[in-house]
């Protein structure tokens, strides 16, 4: 059985709100011309927050991004998460930092996970550790499901961005910096989503291609992956893990879900069998931490644990009842048919300009 019901997947419960913390705040954003990123620019944008810094590297998409949002609270910075000094520069002022640039392609980082290691690990200790020079009150850093049981060199890599995270939790508690991490699975047309290329493919009479039908994820929108890490922002101590309950469904189910939103309800499907490092079913929580997990709704927390390397002063005797909880998988959490998927899909904004007209 599933870890708790999931919340209603048509539903997108507003974000929980502390009162005038963002006024005047300056906020950070790793990684802040991609999906998520400029996804919670535009979000800071609708309350009082002071200044956003958006730190990227791609200076076509600050200047596309630049160009379409137009608000002098925005200011660029150029540069790469790997490089300390750009990192520190683009952190310097900042009272939140949002930090969501990595490598996120499963087979890229397959074939070059050196890659990877720089980005994702090493970036991310950049991050961190500039942030607590520049006094910042809080890190939100965003992982992803297959940081669980890692197979691949990207979840291997993000599982070694949550250690590097809580580590520096764990090291220095007395930091005024509060380094806290979400994760999540795969967010609904964000940039890298198989949703846009099965528009394309339908919109141009081609076959859907598919890796696995059988195979399962979870889905999550981009305001609720944003609604996830202000929730972290809000209510995080140092270390803490958060997760957002999800819905999942088969690929197969999301290829025919797509599909028939846009007035083809009987597809041709082509399998392709599975890229280099994906895996059938994915996992949020592992039973290990599903056993210390604190049910908070919509959300699971995960608390540190804190630990010294001092083990001989502390004496677990075991938890029987975490011994009897299972992971929580895309297997395993409420799995939606292609109606239910539908349901899910017709409230992202971008499938209001797609949808077939009906009646």
């Amino acid at each position: 059985m599933p870890p708790g019901p999931p919340p209603d997947p048509t539903l997108v419960p507003p974000s929980p709100d502390v009162p005038g913390a963002l006024d005047g705040a300056t906020v950070a954003i790793t990684g802040g011309t991609g999906s998520f990123g400029s996804t919670m620019a535009r979000y800071l944008l609708s309350r009082d927050v002071g200044r956003i810094h958006v730190f990227s590297r791609d200076e076509s998409k600050q200047d596309d991004m630049r160009k379409k949002l137009a608000d002098p609270r925005i200011r660029y910075f150029l540069g790469d998460v790997r490089d300390y000094e750009s990192t520190r520069d683009a952190l310097a002022g900042a009272d939140y930092v949002f930090h969501a640039a990595a490598l996120k392609q499963v087979p890229s980082c397959e074939f070059f996970p050196q890659q990877a290691v720089k980005t994702n690990i090493v970036g991310s200790n950049n991050v961190i550790e500039a942030a607590a020079a520049g006094g910042a009150r809080s890190v939100v850093c965003l992982s992803t499901d297959k940081a669980v049981y890692p197979v691949n060199a990207m979840g291997m890599s993000k599982a070694l961005m949550e250690k590097t995270a809580q580590a520096f939790a764990r090291n220095r508690p007395q930091s005024g910096t509060t380094v806290s991490i979400t994760r999540y699975g795969n967010v609904m047309y964000s940039r890298g989503s198989v949703i846009p290329l099965f528009v394309e493919q339908v919109q141009s009479g081609r076959p859907l291609t598919i890796t696995e039908p059988r195979m399962t994820r979870f889905l999550m929108s981009l305001t609720e992956s944003v609604d996830l890490v202000e929730y972290a922002f809000h209510h995080a101590e140092p270390g803490d893990l958060f997760v957002r309950k999800a819905p999942a469904c088969t690929v197969e189910v999301l290829a025919r879900a797509v599909a028939g939103l846009l007035g083809d309800d009987d597809p041709e499907i082509r399998i392709l069998g599975p890229r280099h490092g994906e895996k059938r079913h994915e996992t949020l929580l592992s039973r290990e931490e599903m056993g210390k997990s604190e049910d908070q709704g919509s959300y699971f927390r995960i608390p540190l644990d804190a630990r010294s390397l001092e083990y001989e002063l502390y004496f677990d005797e075991g938890d029987r009842e975490a011994s009897r909880n299972v992971d929580y998988t895309s297997e395993n959490t409420q799995r939606m048919d292609v109606a239910e998927t539908q349901a899910l899909l017709q409230r992202l904004p971008e499938f209001e300009r797609l949808m077939v007209p009906t009646g």
